[in-house]
């Protein structure tokens, strides 16, 4: 899920110009974009923050545990802003105009600090703590309509509806799940497993810190159950930088593309192998101090086709440890669906996918998340 932070609305500064025949945007006083991906807010820098009152762990990359670091590390840097949200709360606040962005509880949820249950904010918990209650957005549902574009923009008329920002990943589940018995795999640079809970699940009231499965507020008050794994094509794209920097290192100069591809045909040549690579070189939420290892090194092992081969079937099997094949089992799936990048264009991927999950696999359908947005706007008219 995007927990971008992009402090500052178009009230400050922040304005539409007459430009030719149309219109453009000049932002004012607006942040760098800090994205999900953000590691400065250690497992110890957490541990120090109050317990929230929601179902989802807080994690760095959060925009609330964000802007609890600067809070605390450097304050002048909030000064300036008068709001918070997502990159995507910030385009609707431009294109509608709006005083204050408005934020959708799926983006909401990953921010850490809110209630998908009451839909709110834990603001006694935060005020209580010093936060900065005068950022948060206001929330509102999935497929509410945020406004109106306030100037003719790229073809688009003014006065065009314009719904809330969603979710990416919530879009994309959306623009290809076409039946509850339906589980996504969606592996491009990080990877997700999710499957949709029960109608009328509801979370619990508390965080489990330990669980690998995180619950995530979908459409019409509705869940999916995700592994959201740190590690997927991102993990591929190191091991790849790191044979291209050895070259460099032997006095060979490669290109990565070429690198890729070898190593895939190699491993493609190696059916299986006892050489054992846990892949977590980025950790996992649940687990944010656990490296990557290999074990079961053996001579006869060592080849590109071998690590290349154990690798993917480790970036699968750590899936597999986060969201088993019994509890999608129990869950009704019947098919899953896989998708991203990484997935794609990667035949030993494929292979290992369909070695641990016994289910039958639908590939080519790639998620978008442009589309489901789309998808969930025309539904809803």
């Amino acid at each position: 899920m995007p927990c971008g932070f992009s402090p500052g609305a178009p009230s400050k500064g922040c304005k539409w110009a007459k430009s030719g025949t149309g219109h453009t945007f000049q932002p004012g006083e607006v942040s760098h974009l800090i994205t999900w991906q953000d590691g400065r807010c250690s497992s110890s820098f957490l541990s120090s923050l109050p317990q929230p009152q929601s179902h989802l762990s807080l994690a760095t990359g959060f925009g609330c545990a964000t802007i609890y670091w600067y809070l605390k590390n450097s304050p002048d840097f909030l000064k300036p802003y008068d709001a918070a949200g997502t990159i995507h709360d910030y385009v609707v606040a431009m294109l509608c105009d709006l005083e204050r962005p408005l934020m959708s509880v799926q983006n909401a949820a990953s921010w850490g600090y809110f209630n998908s249950r009451s839909k709110s904010w834990n603001t006694e918990i935060l005020r209580e703590s010093g936060f900065p209650l005068d950022l948060l957005p206001e929330v509102g549902d999935p497929g509410d309509i945020a406004g109106r574009m306030s100037h003719d923009w790229h073809g688009i008329p003014k006065g065009t509806e314009v719904g809330i920002a969603l979710g990416d990943f919530q879009c994309s589940v959306y623009s290809c799940m076409t039946e509850r018995t339906d589980a996504v795999l969606n592996i491009s640079t990080s990877a997700q497993l999710t499957v949709p809970m029960p109608l009328g699940f509801q979370p619990p009231e508390t965080p489990d810190s330990l669980s690998a499965v995180a619950y995530f507020p979908y459409f019409d008050g509705n869940y999916l159950a995700v592994a959201a794994s740190l590690n997927g094509g991102n993990v591929l794209a190191t091991f790849v930088d790191m044979l291209a920097r050895w070259m460099a290192e032997l006095g060979y100069e490669v290109l990565e593309s070429n690198v890729y591809t070898q190593m895939i045909n190699a491993a493609l040549a190696q059916n299986d192998t006892r050489l054992s690579i846990c892949p977590t070189v980025f950790g996992e939420r649940h687990m944010p101090e656990q490296l990557a290892s290999v074990t079961s090194i053996t001579a006869s092992d060592l080849s590109l086709g071998h690590v290349t081969r154990a690798l993917c079937h480790g970036i699968i099997q750590n899936l597999h440890s986060m969201l088993p094949f019994q509890h999608l089992k129990e869950a009704g799936v019947k098919r899953i669906l896989g998708s991203g990048s990484a997935l794609s264009r990667n035949e030993v991927l494929k292979q290992e996918v369909e070695k641990i999950f016994p289910f039958p696999v639908i590939y080519g359908k790639d998620v978008d998340a442009a589309v489901g947005a789309a998808m969930v706007m025309l539904h809803r008219r």
